[in-house]
């Protein structure tokens, strides 16, 4: 533990680097590529969507705010890794090492419900065409957003609120960036709080994800009874259920790692963890890029344009 006799600040070490004195200039230019490949991919599509007027649609809209909430989530975790690569210690205050769990879990959270209003979306434009124009309004797609974004910070609070005033007897975090690794560090953990965690996992995450897969479901089995309907919802459903199955896929991963950390070794488990702040926002842009018709073609059309001035 290092602690500011002054300020009286509590100081967590983050332990799972692996050989970071051999290859931290290595690890900084990997990592810091990724960065801003990132930000690069996710904000032309984004970009893309403001300027261009015929994507100014729910679908797209939502889109933008997925890509926007992969851009944050990469920035809660980025710069401090960048910045850890190249420091002789890697520590972190507590109470920062707490708001990034904040922010990284709400996010996620964010995440999942930024796809299930995509869902709900593709459900009414397909299963009740004649409707969409009613029920898909501005008001309710601002509704969307926001409660995208509240919901899961409201819940996410509790339990990182009660970490930060519960009594820590370890000062070692085993990870790069702070997780839910962090309730390891109390000296008691709280059954009351892991009921509570289940519960956030099973509303933002869970929930989610089972009303995604209904709506889903329920346009397959409109889709086959026409031949029209059934190619459109091919183009516009499956890049939304490939980043589904992708997040949960890596949310899991995260979550089963956390509690598997004492049995992987400390270099399966780097290689997992930047896996999991990797993957996800860079394949987003490419899913979304290739698979979306409308956005391919402005993808298209932009490159182009760059190629043909050169």
């Amino acid at each position: 533990m290092f602690m500011n006799a002054e300020m009286n600040v509590t100081y967590i070490t983050l332990g799972g680097h692996v050989e970071l004195n051999k290859y931290r200039y290595l690890y900084f230019m990997i990592m810091f590529t990724m960065y801003i490949l990132i930000i690069c991919s996710n904000v032309t599509i984004m970009c893309l969507i403001i300027i261009h007027k015929n994507l100014h649609e729910p679908m797209y809209i939502f889109i933008a705010a997925l890509l926007l909430n992969s851009v944050l989530l990469s920035t809660v975790i980025y710069p401090k890794l960048l910045i850890d690569f190249l420091s002789e210690k890697q520590i972190i205050s507590y109470s920062a090492c707490l708001f990034q769990v904040f922010l990284f879990y709400s996010l996620s959270g964010s995440e999942f419900l930024l796809l299930s209003a995509m869902a709900y979306d593709r459900y009414v434009s397909i299963c009740k065409p004649l409707q969409y124009p009613t029920i898909m309004r501005k008001t309710t797609i601002n509704i969307f957003l926001v409660l995208a974004w509240l919901l899961p910070a409201c819940q996410v609070s509790v339990p990182v609120v009660r970490c930060g005033i519960t009594e820590l007897c370890d000062f070692t975090l085993k990870g790069i960036f702070c997780n839910n690794s962090v309730n390891y560090l109390q000296c008691v953990t709280s059954a009351a709080l892991q009921i509570y965690g289940l519960l956030i996992l099973f509303n933002i995450a869970i929930f989610p994800a089972l009303f995604i897969l209904f709506t889903y479901t329920k346009i397959l089995i409109i889709a086959y009874r026409s031949g029209e309907i059934r190619t459109k919802a091919v183009q516009t459903c499956l890049p939304h259920l490939l980043v589904l199955i992708n997040y949960s896929c890596l949310m899991t991963y995260d979550m089963i790692i956390v509690r598997l950390q004492s049995d992987l070794s400390k270099t399966a488990y780097f290689v997992m963890t930047l896996q999991i702040i990797s993957y996800n926002p860079l394949c987003n842009p490419i899913i979304y890029g290739l698979k979306m018709k409308e956005i391919s073609k402005h993808l298209k059309r932009l490159f182009c344009q760059k190629s043909g001035k050169v």
